[in-house]
């Protein structure tokens, strides 16, 4: 009797200690911190919005070849843009077949063949279209990065063609099987009837309006995220930052690992981490996913935006966020940051994080602005092209800050070869 009640007590002891170091290990306050990866950052207040990739997947314009020399273009956020591009993703694109872009006539076909020409600045990987588009997979061309989608009807043909323009320049991928009829593109292309002409300029390269344009000029209300906000989301313990007021005025906070740059003046951030450790393998697509899943986790969103994506080194890409206003982009110029917001990442991973810290409020006030065109434009055209080719011409918006305000004036952006943004009002 005595050995069984020894051994129950023992039993007894041996359960309430493994109770306690359950309680002493798991349940202690800070304990949850150690079941973290040591790269969690602290859990910050709801600063914007969280968004999705599939909705900043989009064209920066639409063009509308309507035979006979003439032309048409519709910006994002407008109806017909809107209309055309929704009934666009709901239609399936296979079989697709490699093909060379050269010995075609693409000016006589963009002169004399109906068509929808949607062009994506400096591309989209392929297996992001497929996020937004009915595009079947392929091994070949899901590696591929696209700049332009090509819809067209050809005289005397009963099928229409769709291709795809890859960034390399000289390839093309034609969808063997479309589920678009050739009554289709001839009714998305009479959208553009009545709408404002344009002349091709450069081979296609760039599209003068003949009759001015018609374009809203905005003073928002704004406010400004604050550099606790910042830190709080960025820096894995806020507490142990140090402040930095360097010459120039800009104000550093740092670990002394990771570096939050601020310019008051401007309202914009600039954060860094040297050491972000290398995720193995990575591509075009997870790039960007990250940085949306990044910007998501620290500091969310302040407006729309369409993403863009450029090579900047060996294993390493830039992600850029064209943020826009409208149906037009608002520039980013050296005197004051704004209209993009900029991630570089290595491997998969967030090395730099720029972007403005101002959001819009609720109150604007707005009045029509109208832009030149025909004969108004072209001789200034003619004059800034003498120091670099025009690649593109566009509608944009040139933002400034105007005692507590975001004035967003209406604009043409010209975006020479040699990279430069000029503008003309």
């Amino acid at each position: 009797m005595k050995e069984r009640l020894k051994s129950l007590l023992l039993l007894l002891l041996v359960a309430g200690s493994l109770v306690q170091s359950y309680y002493l290990i798991y349940r202690l306050p800070g304990s949850d911190t150690a079941a973290k990866a040591t790269n969690t950052y602290i859990k910050t207040d709801n600063m914007g919005p969280q968004q999705r990739i599939e909705n900043m997947v989009y064209p920066d314009k639409m063009l509308i070849h309507m035979g006979e020399g003439k032309h048409t273009v519709f910006y994002p956020n407008s109806t017909f843009y809107k209309l055309i591009y929704a009934r666009l993703k709901g239609r399936s694109f296979e079989n697709f077949q490699r093909e060379s872009v050269e010995n075609v006539d693409w000016n006589k076909i963009r002169t004399e063949h109906p068509g929808i020409e949607l062009t994506f600045g400096a591309g989209i990987p392929v297996s992001l279209l497929e996020r937004v588009m009915q595009i079947q997979p392929d091994s070949l061309f899901g590696a591929e990065r696209i700049n332009r989608i090509w819809i067209y009807n050809a005289p005397s043909e009963s099928k229409t063609h769709a291709l795809f323009f890859s960034t390399q320049g000289d390839v093309m991928y034609e969808a063997a099987k479309v589920d678009l009829t050739v009554q289709d593109v001839q009714q998305h292309v009479d959208f553009g009837k009545n709408w404002i002409p344009y002349s091709m300029q450069n081979g296609g390269a760039y599209y003068v309006p003949e009759k001015p344009l018609d374009v809203v000029e905005a003073d928002l209300e704004i406010g400004s995220y604050t550099v606790a906000q910042m830190q709080q989301s960025l820096f894995f313990d806020p507490g142990i930052t140090r402040y930095i007021r360097e010459k120039d005025g800009s104000e550093i906070y740092t670990d002394s690992k990771r570096s939050l740059q601020v310019r008051q003046e401007q309202k914009w951030m600039s954060y860094t981490d040297p050491a972000a450790p290398p995720a193995g393998e990575s591509s075009d697509s997870k790039d960007m996913l990250a940085a949306v899943d990044f910007v998501n986790e620290h500091g969310g969103w302040n407006g729309e935006y369409r993403v863009d994506l450029s090579s900047v080194g060996v294993g390493q890409n830039q992600v850029a966020f064209q943020q826009y206003f409208g149906s037009y982009p608002v520039l980013d110029t050296p005197g004051f940051h704004y209209g993009k917001m900029k991630l570089d990442l290595q491997q998969g991973n967030v090395s730099t994080y720029e972007r403005s810290l101002i959001y819009m409020k609720p109150g604007q006030s707005k009045q029509v602005k109208k832009l030149p065109a025909g004969n108004g434009l072209k001789p200034m055209l003619l004059a800034i092209s003498k120091d670099s080719p025009i690649e593109d011409l566009y509608p944009a918006y040139l933002p400034k800050l105007d005692e507590g305000k975001l004035k967003l004036a209406p604009v043409w952006a010209v975006k020479l070869a040699n990279g430069q943004i000029r503008t003309i009002r």
